[in-house]
């Protein structure tokens, strides 16, 4: 009897583990792949905005095409609605100096200056932070109804520390949030409300994550060539709100354009990373849950990670290029998982990478307590 029971419990365990088990398809939309295609355990997958799939460039846009051509995505990927690329003070270099000095009542990045009274002389200035988008789209299905996931219990710190334990959480209090009036934070401030309050369901965390392999020693040796006062940190620190939107927030109509699927939306989970100390201007992960158009006891999983990624790291390239031992850490290629210092499951192995081991995480988190019942 005792063999017997053993040998259930680990029919159960396998069981348990094999519904963990997920497989990323690449395809040219994940949204426009039809629910009733999707097979079991796999997670449908794409980040490629134009081009072929070898061609990397085409994984970013700029964010002003990006929300010009994509209205929806911009509306619930970017960090809040009607979110424009902000105007930052910066040390000004070169051309910017030069334009600064041409229209003393324009910035560089020709917008209005913030000062009138601003000394085009100056070594800092008003600047447009110009951004790029990652945006990847996945979708997969649940099997289990839409009544059955409670999403609620997943807005929490040991979630996150599940999803990737790469990286160090701690819940701070909304009190903690400073004022984003630095660099980094200017124009991340959501008009609509404070962040980490205004939600019933919502968790506010401090990250940081130690950047793996070879890539702390690239850096130092960046740190140590470039002629800047401001140095390159080897680790990404970030604030971030981790919430599940209100029944009576939920655009039914909006989310059902956003992810191509004529159900009623059951469920939102949202990640608002509102503050990064280099590298991005903001990250967001958005998964929408809703009906199984032709099966009751299963719901569909739409996920969403869009990152906005600074224009003026992705520009620095000449500096590395003409430097041996540092001519595979071009920040572009290093983001896009194509440089031998890419290391790991998290950050560090690129952001095609980290997305896709991000999303499939999730997917077998919640396939795995489903299993668990």
């Amino acid at each position: 009897m005792r063999h017997a029971i053993a040998l259930v419990a680990l029919i159960g365990s396998l069981s348990a583990a094999g519904a963990q088990e997920f497989k990323i398809e690449d395809v040219s939309s994940a949204r426009s792949v039809p629910v009733t295609q999707l097979r079991p355990g796999t997670i449908v997958f794409s980040d490629q905005e134009g081009g072929a799939a070898s061609d990397e460039a085409a994984k970013l846009i700029h964010f002003d095409d990006w929300a010009r051509t994509r209205p929806i995505q911009r509306k619930f990927l970017a960090l809040f609605p009607g979110y424009v690329e902000p105007t930052v003070t910066k040390e000004l270099k070169g051309e910017q100096k030069t334009a600064a000095a041409a229209d003393p009542k324009t910035d560089a990045a020709g917008g209005a200056k913030a000062d009138a009274k601003a000394d085009p002389k100056a070594e800092t200035g008003p600047v447009l932070e110009k951004l790029y988008m990652y945006v990847a789209q996945a979708r997969f299905v649940l099997d289990r109804p839409p009544s059955a996931v409670d999403l609620s219990r997943y807005v929490t710190q040991p979630f996150l520390e599940r999803i990737d334990p790469a990286i160090k959480h701690k819940v701070i209090a909304p009190a903690d949030v400073p004022p984003l009036k630095d660099p980094q934070g200017t124009g991340n401030e959501n008009p609509d409300r404070k962040w980490c309050t205004g939600r019933p369901t919502l968790v506010c965390i401090q990250s940081s994550y130690q950047l793996e392999g070879k890539l702390p020693l690239g850096i130092m040796l960046v740190n140590k060539l470039r002629d800047s006062a401001k140095k390159v940190s080897d680790h990404i620190d970030f604030l971030s709100e981790l919430s599940l939107l209100p029944p009576e927030a939920i655009d039914q109509a909006g989310l059902k354009e956003l992810t191509g699927l004529d159900t009623q939306v059951t469920g939102v989970l949202e990640q608002n990373l509102f503050h990064v100390n280099q590298i991005m201007k903001f990250g967001k992960f958005f998964g929408v849950f809703q009906a199984h158009p032709a099966d009751p006891n299963k719901t569909v999983v739409t996920a969403f990670m869009a990152l906005a990624i600074k224009a003026s790291v992705l520009d620095e390239r000449r500096g590395f290029e003409n430097v041996p031992v540092l001519r595979n850490l071009v920040p572009a290629q290093v983001l896009m998982g194509k440089s031998s210092f890419n290391a790991g499951a998290s950050i560090s192995a690129g952001l095609p990478q980290y997305a896709r081991n991000e999303i499939r995480t999730i997917a077998g988190i919640l396939a795995r307590d489903k299993a668990a019942q």
